[in-house]
C-alpha cells in the first residue's frame, strides 16, 4: 500500500478546503434548497458580449492568443482604466490578461514572495488569500476589520502590524464577504504607511463597478504616486456576469508584470481566446450593462439589510459588491450552527463569516446576486428559522 504522503507537498496538504463551497455542496444535495451562498451573478452575460465570443468561433479564431493577452484586448483595459481612474497603464507592458483574477493574485505573490516574507491580509475577506501567500512561502498576518468600522481597514490597525518583515500588504476592497467600501480619505491614510514603511501592494479590485451611493469606487493606483507599489487585479466575473468565461487581469509597474508573466506562460501560457474577444466587447459597449445590474443590485441590497435588521440579524448597509454580513449572535448560535441549522430546517445556504476569518465569528455572509423572487422566499424562511429557536 502506497503512502501518498511521502509525495505530497506539505503546504499544500495544511490548508484546509474552502468554507464556502461547504454549503453549496450540502445545497446541490438537497431539496428545495434556495441558496444565498455563492457570490455569482444571476445574470445571463449580456447579448452583445456573447455574440461577440460566438463570431470569433464562427471565424475560428481559436488559436492560442500572445502570453500577455491580444494587444487589442489589453487596449481596450488600459483605456477604460484611464477613462474610469485617471491612471495610466502602458498595455505592451503593464497588463496581463489571466485565467480569473485568482490567476492574478497567485502569480503576483509568487512573483514577490521570499520564503518567510510577510503578507498583511485584512479580515474578512476572501478565502484565496491566505493560502495563496503559504502555497508562495510567506506568512499570513490578519488585520482584524471591525463591525463598527464598517469592516474598513484603518491606518492605525496597518501600523500596528507592520514588521521588518512585512513585504506586502493586500487590500481586498469591495469586500467580500462584508461589502466594505474604502472611500478616498480612508485610501490616502493607508497610502502614507504604505509609503513610510515600504510595502508593496496587492488592490483587488474585482468588484470596483459594483459599488452605491454618490460616490463611486476610488483605486488604491489612483492615489498619489501608490501606482508604482501597487499591483491591481479586477477581472470580467463580477461587473459583466462573466464567471464562467474565466477572464482577469492585472495591471501594474512593468518589472513586475514581466514576472507575473513568466509564471503565466509556463503554468497557463494564455487565457482563452474566445473569453478574450467577448471581453473586448465587454470593455467597449459595456458600461450600461453594468449600471442596468447595479442598480437591480442595489434594490436587493435595501431590500435584504432592511429585513434582516427587522429580524434581529444586525447589519450595516455595505457600500459594495453584492453581500451583507449581518451579525447572528442575538441567536446564541455559532456561525456554523446557524448555518446548519437554517440549511436542514428550513433549507435556506448561507455561509459561515468564519470562513473567511477567524474573526467572522457571529456573522454569515448572505448574497444577494439573487432574484427578488429568490431572496424574498429565503427571508420569509429566514425569519421563521429565527422564531423557532
Amino acid at each position: 500500500m502506497i503512502d501518498y504522503s511521502d509525495f505530497l507537498n506539505q503546504r499544500v496538504t495544511s490548508i484546509a478546503p474552502s468554507g464556502i463551497r461547504k454549503f453549496f455542496d450540502i445545497a446541490n444535495e438537497m431539496d428545495n434548497v434556495i441558496s444565498l451562498s455563492i457570490g455569482e451573478p444571476d445574470f445571463t452575460t449580456p447579448w452583445h458580449v456573447r455574440q461577440e465570443g460566438i463570431r470569433s468561433l464562427e471565424d475560428g479564431k481559436t488559436w492560442y492568443s500572445p502570453n500577455r493577452g491580444f494587444i487589442e484586448l489589453r487596449e481596450e483595459i488600459a483605456k477604460w482604466f484611464r477613462r474610469k481612474y485617471r491612471v495610466e497603464y502602458e498595455p505592451q507592458s503593464q497588463v496581463l490578461v489571466t485565467v480569473g483574477g485568482s490567476e492574478a493574485i497567485d502569480v503576483c505573490l509568487r512573483s514577490i514572495l521570499e520564503p518567510g516574507d510577510e503578507v498583511l491580509i485584512p479580515q474578512p475577506s476572501f478565502v484565496c488569500y491566505v493560502p495563496l501567500t503559504q502555497m508562495a512561502g510567506g506568512v499570513p498576518i490578519i488585520l482584524e476589520t471591525k463591525a463598527e468600522n464598517e469592516f474598513r481597514l484603518t491606518a492605525q490597525e496597518l501600523e500596528e502590524k507592520i514588521t521588518p518583515k512585512t513585504k506586502v500588504l493586500i487590500l481586498p476592497f469591495p469586500n467580500n464577504p462584508t461589502g466594505a467600501v474604502m472611500r478616498r480619505s480612508h485610501l490616502e491614510e493607508i497610502a502614507e504607511v504604505v509609503k513610510r514603511h515600504n510595502l508593496f501592494v496587492l488592490s483587488d479590485e474585482i468588484y470596483s463597478e459594483l459599488t452605491y451611493g454618490e460616490t463611486s469606487h476610488v483605486s488604491f493606483a489612483a492615489i498619489g504616486d501608490m501606482a508604482e507599489r501597487t499591483v491591481v487585479v479586477n477581472g470580467f466575473s463580477k461587473a459583466f456576469a462573466m464567471t464562467g468565461w474565466r477572464l482577469g487581469y492585472a495591471m501594474g509597474p512593468k518589472e513586475i508584470i514581466a514576472q507575473m508573466t513568466k509564471l503565466h506562460q509556463y503554468a497557463i501560457m494564455s487565457a482563452p481566446t474566445t473569453a478574450q474577444y467577448a471581453a473586448i466587447e465587454a470593455m467597449r459597449n459595456g458600461d450600461s450593462d453594468i449600471e442596468n445590474m447595479r442598480e437591480q443590485y442595489d434594490m436587493r441590497r435595501c431590500l435584504i439589510v432592511d429585513s434582516l435588521n427587522r429580524m434581529g440579524l444586525t447589519c450595516f448597509r455595505p457600500e459594495g459588491a453584492f453581500y451583507v454580513f449581518p451579525s447572528i449572535q442575538s441567536t446564541g448560535l455559532t456561525s456554523d450552527q446557524f448555518c446548519e441549522q437554517l440549511i436542514y430546517k428550513e433549507r435556506v445556504a448561507v455561509v459561515p463569516g468564519t470562513a473567511f476569518g477567524a474573526c467572522g465569528e457571529g456573522f454569515v455572509r448572505v448574497s444577494y446576486s439573487y432574484s427578488i423572487r429568490h431572496i424574498t422566499e429565503a427571508l420569509s424562511r429566514i425569519e421563521h428559522f429565527i422564531h423557532t429557536i
